[in-house]
C-alpha cells in the first residue's frame, strides 16, 4: 500500500498562468523595450544643438544735463562706433515718437541720463530710449498741471527749462532764472538771454557783443519777444521743476558777476552796475 506522501509526489504541477494585470505589465515592458531600442539610434543621429551666442557686453553712455542735440549725436556715434553723422541723419529721418509740437526736432527731449547699450543697440533705438524717458518724466501730472497753471504748453515749459539749464549754475538760481523768464513773458519784454544767442551761433561763451545781439535769427531773444521756437538744449528734472514752479519775486534782470555770485534785481540801474562789475572782472581775469 502506497503512502499518501508518495501519491502526492507524482502529481503534475500546474503551469503558472498570468493574470490580466500581469499580461498588461508584460506587454507594456515589451513595448518600452522596443521604443528604447528605436530611440537610441534616433538620438545618435540627431543634430547637435547650435552653440549659444555669448551674452553681449553692456556698456553705458552718460548724457549730461544741458547738452544740445548735436553733442548727443556725436556722443552716440562715438559710443556705437558708427561713422560721424550717422545718428544725426537717423534723427532727421526716423519716426522717434516725439510730441507733435516738436515737428520732428528732438531738441529738448533727449533726456539727460545714463543709458545702457550693447552690440545690438542702434542709433535709432538709443534715441528712442532717450525720448521715451523724456516722455515719462515730462508727462508726470505735476509737470503737465504746472504747465497748465502757468498758461503755457508742455513744449513751451521744456523750452523755458532748457534756457534755465543753460543760464543757471545752482538749483537755487534755476528757480530765480525761471521767475525772470516768466516775469518778462508776462510783460511782453524780450528775454535777452545770451544762451539763446549762443545756440543760434552754435557756441558756448560768456562774452556777448553788440553785434551778436543784432543777428537775424529766431533764437535772438534780444531782438525778438517771446520764447525761441525750440528748446536750446536738453534740460534735466531740476530745470523742469524750476520752470513749472519758480519762487515768487519781481526780478527782471540777472547777471553772474563772478562764479557763485549771480545777482537778481528788478531795478535797471542796479543791473547796469552789476553788468559793469562783471565786465571789470572779465577784463582783469588772467588769460
Amino acid at each position: 500500500m502506497r503512502h499518501e506522501s508518495q501519491r502526492t509526489s507524482h502529481r503534475r504541477r500546474p503551469r503558472p498562468r498570468l493574470t490580466r494585470r500581469g499580461r498588461v505589465v508584460l506587454i507594456t515592458g515589451v513595448l518600452a523595450l522596443v521604443a528604447t531600442a528605436t530611440l537610441v539610434p534616433l538620438l545618435l543621429f540627431r543634430e547637435p544643438p547650435a552653440p549659444r551666442k555669448p551674452p553681449q557686453k553692456t556698456r553705458t553712455l552718460l548724457i549730461p544735463e544741458g547738452w544740445r542735440a548735436g553733442q548727443v549725436y556725436e556722443a552716440v556715434d562715438e559710443a556705437l562706433r558708427v561713422p560721424p553723422g550717422t545718428t544725426r541723419a537717423e534723427a532727421a529721418t526716423a519716426g522717434l515718437g516725439l510730441p507733435a509740437a516738436a515737428r520732428g526736432n528732438p531738441e529738448g527731449f533727449l533726456f539727460p541720463a545714463t543709458y545702457p547699450f550693447d552690440g545690438t543697440t542702434t542709433p535709432r533705438s538709443l534715441l528712442r530710449y532717450m525720448i521715451t524717458t523724456a516722455g515719462e518724466r515730462f508727462g508726470k501730472a505735476k509737470v503737465t498741471q504746472g504747465a497748465r497753471r502757468n498758461g503755457i504748453s508742455l513744449y513751451e515749459t521744456v523750452t523755458i527749462a532748457s534756457i534755465v539749464q543753460a543760464e543757471a549754475d545752482t538749483e537755487d538760481d534755476m528757480g530765480k532764472v525761471a521767475r525772470v523768464i516768466h516775469n518778462r513773458l508776462a510783460r511782453g519784454m524780450p528775454l535777452q538771454m545770451d544762451s539763446t544767442l549762443n545756440y543760434a551761433l552754435d557756441r558756448s561763451t560768456l562774452d556777448t557783443s553788440h553785434a551778436d545781439t543784432r543777428i537775424e535769427s529766431p533764437y535772438n531773444t534780444y531782438a525778438t519777444a517771446g520764447l525761441p521756437p525750440t528748446p536750446i538744449g536738453n534740460p534735466g528734472e531740476q530745470a523742469v521743476r524750476a520752470a513749472i514752479d519758480p519762487p515768487p519775486g519781481d526780478w527782471l534782470y540777472f547777471v553772474t558777476v563772478k562764479p557763485g555770485d549771480t545777482r537778481f534785481t528788478a531795478d535797471y540801474d542796479e543791473q547796469l552796475a552789476n553788468v559793469e562789475e562783471f565786465n571789470e572782472n572779465r577784463r582783469n581775469a588772467t588769460p
